[in-house]
């Protein structure tokens, strides 16, 4: 069974990713073709990013960078939880991403993002570094947008309630597990 890292994006302490993150593995749990855990960026204390290079070019020298690497490449594939920030992803979850290199190489990824626009121009961002680093951002995500993020940040509702959100989480681990089988099997080639 292929393993998917699912990377909760944010670590400030009122975030709400927390509760989808549980929401998100909950769905996911169901699923027989893919084996899931939750990476939480808490549980890293990575410094900012001030390595000679990527570890593409020069070994990472911080242990914590080390660990996070290690984590990151037991994985055949990535679903990333971003919260946006400002029009943009999270420095927490950037940071991360740039303390590894040769552990995203030809691996798919996709995205659930929540805020006002259901994290929209942060998941494009996301994309775009994600093919920095020659992963394979697929196209289908999950946006929650303010409308439904707005009350559960209010204690008003939970995720349960949006009964609209679990077939796009369907679609898109549909095609997360499509890429993964593939691409693992072109990496073992």
């Amino acid at each position: 069974m292929l393993k998917i890292g699912v990377i909760l994006g944010s670590t400030r302490d009122t975030r709400i990713g927390g509760k989808a993150a549980e929401w998100l593995m909950a769905l996911a749990g169901q699923r027989t073709d893919l084996a899931f855990e939750l990476i939480d960026l808490r549980d890293y204390a990575l410094p900012f990013f001030n390595e000679r290079a990527s570890n593409m070019h020069a070994p990472t020298q911080d242990p914590e960078g080390l660990r996070w690497q290690k984590k990151i490449a037991e994985f055949d594939g990535y679903v990333i939880i971003a919260a946006e920030y400002n029009h943009g992803p999270t420095a927490s979850l950037k940071n991360a991403l740039d303390y590894a290199y040769v552990e995203w190489l030809r691996k798919p990824v996709s995205f659930v993002g929540y805020g006002s626009v259901g994290a929209a121009r942060a998941i494009e961002q996301l994309r775009l570094i994600a093919v920095e680093l020659q992963m394979a951002p697929i196209r289908s995500a999950v946006h929650i947008q303010g409308g439904d993020f707005l009350p559960i940040m209010m204690g008003q509702k939970t995720f349960n309630d949006l009964a609209h959100l679990p077939p796009l989480v369907t679609a898109m681990l549909d095609d997360l597990s499509w890429w993964a089988n593939a691409l693992k099997a072109a990496r073992e080639q």
